[in-house]
Formats: structure tokens, sequence, C-alpha cells
């Protein structure tokens, strides 16, 4: 029986964090990895972070969403561009871009999410096949649409011990669990990530995050507060669950108010953390070890309080030789290829769609 083919994809990650698009290379046939080619992130701006916060929420495409959308995806075109220019990559030898965009809201409840980005136009733009609008069908057939990466997280993990647990801390923080085999893989959002603090810090000081976690270090964890914020019924709600980057936003700020910069920066670093424990519960067997990517594999006090409360070896993914920066921007080269082939996108343990569902949207280049 012939090998499936081989494609050479690029992938692109706008994040909950919004602090700029990340573009990896990929060789795969949507089932195993042949070749990591490089990956690099472009930062966003001040004024693109400050549109995109604009329209955060909006769940219309009225004229500031269109007009968002077009900015963005321009943004993605250029860092496109500059990708295959820095890293001497020929655009004719890439077989298709896998383009998330943008998620602004997400409320899989009501049978809604919407990414902002044009994949017609990034394929115009670009001259390559783009596969965007992945997490419409998948809501649609009355799943999550989130978390996506767990297939790719499954097709890295091969070869490595399991029971294990793979932990994206973005904005959102989600857990992909992945078991003995395919059929064993279980993945859920466990709670805030960074999002809330990278908004305290930004409220409190002006900076776009708190780098190396040095406010959270310097600060004391309030446990009432975070006891009562785990009260929220999501946390309680069995998997298959997501959220929307804002969530918790409301609540969060209410309990913080008259809190010092430094106390609200520990008190939101420790939520994040106790809220991946009390998702642990829901695993149906302890990880040996869990692997951490996302920006909050960056923040050691962030990674030390995992480690206490989840009372497991706790490691940034690039202990397997994995790229951290770059796993998500992969993970949607691999969707992207998936999607070619009419393979599944997610599945029932992964967001609780009835069955395994492919998605994405192609758009071809001119």
């Amino acid at each position: 029986m012939p090998r499936p083919p081989n494609y050479n994809a690029i992938g692109l990650m706008s994040g909950t964090s919004m602090d700029g698009v990340d573009v990896a290379l990929l060789t795969t046939d949507g089932h195993a990895i042949s070749a990591f080619g490089p990956s690099q992130t472009f930062p966003y701006d001040s004024a693109t972070r400050e549109m995109l916060a604009s329209v955060l929420g909006v769940g219309a495409r009225n004229e500031r969403v269109v007009e968002a959308e077009r900015k963005m995806t321009e943004r993605h075109a250029d860092a496109v561009d500059a990708f295959l220019s820095a890293h001497a990559i020929d655009p004719s030898s890439v077989d298709v871009i896998g383009f998330h965009g943008h998620t602004i809201m997400h409320a899989p409840e009501a049978g809604r999410t919407l990414q902002i980005g044009d994949g017609g136009l990034l394929a115009r733009m670009t001259g390559i096949d783009v596969v965007a609008d992945f997490r419409s069908a998948d809501v649609a057939a009355g799943g999550e649409g989130a978390p996506l990466a767990p297939l790719y997280h499954a097709a890295l993990a091969s070869g490595i011990e399991r029971p294990l647990a793979v932990l994206n801390i973005g904005g959102v923080a989600n857990v992909t669990w992945i078991g003995a085999d395919e059929a064993s893989i279980m993945a859920f959002d466990t709670g805030p990530g960074n999002a809330l603090i990278d908004d305290w810090v930004a409220e409190k000081t002006g900076r776009n995050m708190d780098v190396d976690g040095a406010l959270a270090r310097s600060g004391m964890p309030d446990g009432t507060v975070i006891d009562s914020i785990l009260r929220d019924p999501f946390f309680a709600r069995r998997p298959p669950k997501s959220l929307d980057r804002d969530t918790f936003s409301r609540l969060a700020h209410d309990h913080l108010s008259g809190m010092s910069a430094s106390d609200g920066a520990a008190t939101l670093t420790a939520l994040s953390a106790m809220a991946v424990a009390l998702a642990g519960g829901f695993l149906p067997a302890s990880p040996e070890k869990w692997l951490v990517c996302g920006g909050g594999r960056r923040n050691p006090v962030m990674m030390a309080a995992l480690e206490q409360a989840l009372d497991a070896p706790v490691v940034p993914v690039e202990t397997m030789g994995w790229d951290g920066d770059a796993l998500e921007a992969q993970a949607f080269a691999f969707l992207a290829v998936r999607s070619l082939r009419g393979l599944p996108l997610s599945l029932p343990g992964t967001t609780g769609v009835p069955r395994p569902v492919c998605g994405g949207v192609l758009f071809r280049r001119p």
C-alpha cells in the first residue's frame, strides 16, 4: 500500500495573549511529522494589540470587525513573507498555510465561535493555498471547538512513556491527556492561563506581562479569593469544556479590587495553577509527567506552583526536544494537512463532538 504524501505546511497562530504571529514550517502526511522546519515569532506593535483588544467579545462581523480582520490578515501575510525571506524558503515549495486567525469570541454553549482572518485574502497575498476556519465545523456538529492541538500533541508524543499530559498555558490554559493509543486522548480547557495576569499587570504597571513572574514572586496569593473564584461552576463541570479568553475577567477584577499589584499577580498565578490541579481530577489516570508549552512555561513562579499543586514532574516541552514557542503554529500546519486529506481534526474525547469531525475551509491561491 503506497504511503500517503508528505506536505510542506506553514502554520500561523495568533494566540489569546495577543503578543504576535507565530510562524512555523512542518513536513507531514497528517499522521506523523517527517521534518521540523524553522519557526519565528513576529511581535505585534501596540496599535495592533489595541485593535485586537477593541474587538474582543464582539460576536458579529460589523464594520469594525471587518476592518480588524483585514488588518490582521495583512499582518499575517507580512509575517509569511518575512519568514520565507529570512529562511530562504521558495514560496513554491510550500503546499499549504494553516491560518488559525485570531479568536475574538468563543461561546460554544451558544453554538458560536468567531476567529477573524480572511483566508481568501491571505491566499491572494501569499500566492499559497490556505486552510482557515478550523473551529466552525466542530461547533456546528455540537463540539466545543477547542482545544484543537491534541492530535498534534499525540503525534509528537509517539514513543514517549504514557499516560502523559501536555499543558498549554497561553491566555487560556488547556490540557491534553494521552493514553496508550490515538483513541485514548482527552482534552479540555482547565481555566485561566496568562490572560488574567497579563491584563492585571497592564492595568497596574503598564507592562504587557509579568516577566519571569517577578511581580508575583514579590506578592502573596490570597487563598480566600482563589477559593471563591474556583467555586465557579465551570471548574466542577466535567469535560469537554472550553473558555473564552475573558470568561473570568469580570469575576477576577471584582475579587482583586483594592489588592496591590504584586498580591494580585501572585493570586492570579496561583489561581491558574490550582485550576490545573482541579482539572487533573478529571483525567482517566495520573500522568507520568506534565509537559508545559505556551508562555506560562517561561514563568518560574507559575511552574513552581504547578509542580506543588500537581505533585508530579512538571517540565517545559523543550526537555523532550519540542519547541514550545512554535508548537501551536506547528499544530495548525499539521491540522491544515489533515484537513486537505479529509482526516478528523477533533474527536469526542477532545472537544465533545459526537463523532470525529474534519474541518477547515480551503482557499486556493490565484
